[in-house]
């Protein structure tokens, strides 16, 4: 009989307690399709007698996680505590040293230690596994790494955080402010413990750090990205952004161009006829373009117990087939530190403004906007009863250098009621 793949499964939240039914659940077709039995030798997480829902009595308990990794009867160590740091990234290194694959759906830690563990992983002679790190249920890892191996990848776009997609297509849909929806999220149980991971945008460049590596053959880089969250959109730039055709998201491209690495998170606007476009809810979607492939679409549940447990799942399921390879699609002594773009490719740009509502007030800003090289493609003016008059525009493509020039004139016209807002949109 061939032998089993044990697991030692560490961390035994939604994600973990939905390893455990799967493995239960599917056991005879994990068996079909792996060609050896999956069984959990034992488990650990920060309290032992929480009611999970499932029962683990037939499972060792350990405490420590770090023992868990290092136990004889553990072939796999499953990594589901999460953070950056401490326990998890203690506990994978534990696993390694002792001759253990890993699968782990950590995003933070191979964020920001990715490079350092992947060199362990390959002079331990070990894979580690992450595909439930990105985009939940989507398979995006083992797209870019296998069936786009072909190609030179050269972009890498999506919306990846699916409570900050829930709060922009829900403020459209109710009308709602930002202030509404998020409390409505929060009390929905869509954010972390601390929001500012979702609605700043760090978990979301945590994923396209990972992407970005995979896609180019550089060294995960972080601290790279320019980042920027959904806080400041109001539900005014909803319904203009709308009625200009235009949804707004939070996106994360990255692209390698002739000034370097670009890689950025921030709220971009995206033609509402286009796929990103018509994303609502708390659903994810990756876009990758590829040279021979052109441009392909991944969508689906980007949480959640069931999608990312049959993530994590899939790696199992390799590591127990025989599946190896360098953790980042290559060798990581081959990966490149990369180079931060300078600046970002040149994009058309929103502009709302409210101006004081006299003659001569927008001639001002489109001299402004000249003078700085910015071109007006088209504009809107809306009937108003304030003193204030709204204002929308859009720009031809210009650079963001050019369009923090022309803001920072803005306010020297005097006709600004307040302060303009610039967003710029993606072409998809």
């Amino acid at each position: 009989m061939t032998q089993p793949l044990r697991l030692g499964i560490a961390g035994l939240g939604t994600v973990g307690v939905g390893v455990v039914r799967i493995v239960r659940k599917q056991a005879a077709l994990l068996e079909a399709r792996t060609g050896r039995p999956l069984t959990i030798s034992a488990v650990s997480a920060r309290t032992k007698g929480q009611d999970r829902g499932i029962s683990l009595s037939g499972y060792d308990w350990e405490d420590d996680a770090v023992a868990l990794a290092r136990r004889d009867d553990v072939d796999l160590f499953v990594e589901l505590i999460g953070g950056e740091a401490g326990v998890a990234k203690e506990a994978c290194e534990a696993a390694l040293k002792a001759g253990k694959d890993v699968v782990t759906a950590n995003k933070a830690m191979l964020a920001i230690h990715g490079q350092e563990l992947a060199e362990l992983a390959e002079a331990e002679g070990r894979v580690i596994r992450y595909e439930a790190a990105v985009a939940g249920g989507i398979p995006v890892i083992k797209t870019l790494m296998e069936g786009l191996a072909g190609n030179e990848i050269t972009r890498v776009m999506g919306v990846m955080n699916g409570s900050c997609n829930y709060i922009l297509t829900r403020m459209e849909s109710s009308g709602k402010t930002y202030q509404e929806i998020f409390a409505e999220a929060d009390g929905l149980g869509f954010l972390e413990a601390d929001p500012q991971l979702d609605v700043g945008g760090i978990d979301a460049a945590h994923k396209l750090a990972i992407l970005s590596s995979i896609a180019f053959g550089s060294r995960v880089d972080f601290d790279g990205i320019q980042l920027e969250g959904i806080e400041r959109v109001s539900i005014e730039d909803i319904r203009a952004a709308a009625d200009m055709g235009y949804k707004i998201k939070l996106l994360g491209v990255t692209q390698k161009t002739g000034r370097g690495l670009e890689q950025r998170m921030q709220p971009c606007l995206v033609p509402e006829t286009s796929p990103l476009g018509q994303l609502e809810g708390g659903t994810n979607m990756v876009v990758i373009e590829g040279d021979a492939v052109g441009q392909i679409v991944l969508r689906g549940a980007g949480a959640g117990e069931g999608p990312t447990a049959s993530a994590v799942m899939a790696d199992v399921c390799d590591i127990a087939k025989g599946v190896r390879g360098p953790v980042f699609g290559q060798a990581a002594a081959s990966l490149q530190a990369s180079t931060a773009a300078q600046s970002q490719t040149p994009a058309p740009y929103y502009l709302r403004m409210a101006l004081v509502d006299k003659p001569g007030a927008l001639a001002k800003i489109a001299t402004v906007l000249g003078e700085a090289g910015v071109s007006i493609y088209r504009m809107r003016q809306y009937e108003h009863e304030s003193a204030d008059a709204p204002v929308l525009i859009v720009t031809h493509k210009t650079t963001p250098a050019a369009m923090r020039e022309a803001l920072g004139k803005m306010d020297a016209t005097g006709v600004l009621a307040g302060a303009p807002v610039a967003l710029r949109i993606e072409e998809v």
